[in-house]
């Protein structure tokens, strides 16, 4: 019997999504659970996924049968982009039949998979799918980034709007408060998206991830139950 997977996307790029993913593969297995982490498509490397490392370093160095196997990291280009064109620019497409395997094996083997988006939700993987289409489509709840930067919820906003759009169910959303330098901005940001979770139905769930780099006392029992 499969485990259960969760879809880990942002506001955009940038936003915090490793450190989040990192920091709730790391709750998961203080608590004793059976927790992998993928990197769904990573651009900008060769051979090896930078964000699927600082997940590893963050949840206590802890390797993975599966990551010698590639299929944690199922999908690496070269080229810092959208996947699209990183794939465009190698002469090859994005393999979503790759991507979706490695995560189902990786859910057979293991409690709870989390799945690392690349950029925001309405990233292009191929010239007809986007991110969170690929998810919805395969029934993985999002787990949504947010921050407090001057923008952000414009763009928290239409990616909850987006989830909605494709009956996606909405784990809950992890807040960064690393890019701002003033909490109001960050209470302005975290009070709008909790009236549009309201608005659209979602549960009231949002963590904050806080600006120390130490992640060891962050309590994301919200999100998983």
């Amino acid at each position: 019997m499969s485990g259960r997977i969760y879809f880990v996307s942002g506001i955009g790029t940038d936003v915090g999504k490793t450190v989040a993913t990192g920091a709730m593969a790391r709750y998961l297995a203080g608590l004793g659970r059976d927790v992998i982490t993928v990197k769904m498509v990573q651009t900008g490397c060769v051979g090896f996924s930078e964000d699927l490392a600082v997940h590893r370093r963050m949840a206590g160095g802890v390797r993975f049968p599966e990551d010698d196997e590639g299929l944690t990291a199922p999908e690496i280009f070269r080229f810092p982009s959208s996947p699209l064109l990183a794939s465009r620019l190698e002469g090859r497409n994005v393999d979503l039949g790759k991507i979706a395997s490695a995560v189902d094996r990786c859910a057979q083997a293991h409690e709870i998979t989390l799945v690392e988006g690349a950029g925001g939700l309405a990233v292009p993987l191929d010239e007809e799918t986007l991110a969170v289409d690929f998810a919805a489509e395969r029934g993985w709840p999002l787990i949504l980034v947010t921050c407090g930067s001057l923008g952000a919820i414009n763009h928290a906003l239409l990616s909850l709007e987006a989830a909605a759009a494709r009956g996606m169910s909405l784990a809950g959303v992890v807040h960064n408060t690393f890019f701002s330098d003033d909490e109001r901005l960050d209470e302005d940001a975290v009070c709008a998206v909790r009236r549009h979770l309201k608005r659209l139905g979602f549960p009231e769930r949002i963590v904050r991830l806080p600006k120390t780099d130490s992640c060891a006392a962050i309590d994301f029992g919200e999100i998983f139950p």
